[in-house]
């Protein structure tokens, strides 16, 4: 069982905000673990080993929670994570005016 704590911990070591996507959350490990890695980090060989080893413990501890985390898939959760243009389509559709046609 992952313990509160600890996904905060993680959450914050990798850079993530309250909220994040399963993309910011894979980039902000790659970008850390780029950054640290013993073969990219030109700092002290020791401390970039363990901030390795910090930053794959965090995401594994942060994947873990969200292989666990039940997905809502109810229209009104969808339509949240509508992009800009869905929206705009969503309520305009085929408007002459404000939609989405094209003049003949």
């Amino acid at each position: 069982m992952i313990k509160y704590n600890d996904i905060i911990e993680a959450k914050d070591l990798l850079n993530l905000p309250e909220r994040a996507s399963m993309e910011e959350i894979k980039s902000n490990y790659r970008k850390l673990i780029m950054q640290w890695h013993p073969d990219k980090c030109p700092g002290n060989n020791e401390t970039c080993n363990e901030m390795t080893k910090k930053l794959t413990a965090a995401y594994k501890t942060i994947m873990q929670y969200c292989n666990q985390y039940k997905y809502s898939f109810t229209k009104e959760e969808i339509e949240q994570y509508l992009s800009v243009e869905d929206w705009w389509f969503e309520r305009f559709g085929n408007d002459p005016l404000w939609g989405n046609c094209k003049k003949s």
